[in-house]
């Protein structure tokens, strides 16, 4: 998962937590990713060319459709690839580990991995976008 996606995926999780309708702040983002705002904001300009995210000056992000569509399914492959290191592997550190594999996983390699976990139905509104943790997987 490259930077772009890693924004995508931010983003998606804070707009599941924020008022219909309303922009998510350039510091929420900067915030979770450890970033600088101005930094959050250069990406946001890259974002919003590729039609993936509406970027206001001083007001904030929203999705667009698309990038909205591929902000859930990076969130789904997280959730899944944390499942299968927690569940399947046994991985302690299974967060940590999921950061690293998240940016080489294909979308093949994901389906498989489906088929040998559990996962629920509502994955990935399971994800509180708050805590940055899936309710599952804290169990």
């Amino acid at each position: 998962m490259g930077s772009r996606d890693r924004y995508l995926k931010v983003i998606y999780a804070l707009e599941r937590t924020r008022v219909a309708d309303t922009f998510i702040a350039t510091g929420a983002v900067a915030d979770v990713l450890d970033v600088h705002p101005s930094s959050a904001t250069e990406m946001f300009a890259k974002l919003e060319s590729d039609g993936l995210l509406h970027y206001e000056k001083y007001t904030g992000v929203t999705l667009t459709d698309a990038g909205r569509d591929r902000g859930r399914a990076l969130l789904e492959n997280s959730c899944l690839i944390q499942r299968f290191l927690r569940d399947v592997l046994e991985v302690t550190d299974y967060r940590e580990e999921a950061r690293a594999i998240e940016p080489v996983l294909n979308a093949d390699v994901a389906d498989r991995l489906s088929l040998l976990i559990d996962r629920p139905p509502e994955c990935p509104d399971c994800f509180d976008g708050e805590t940055g943790r899936c309710s599952y997987l804290d169990e």
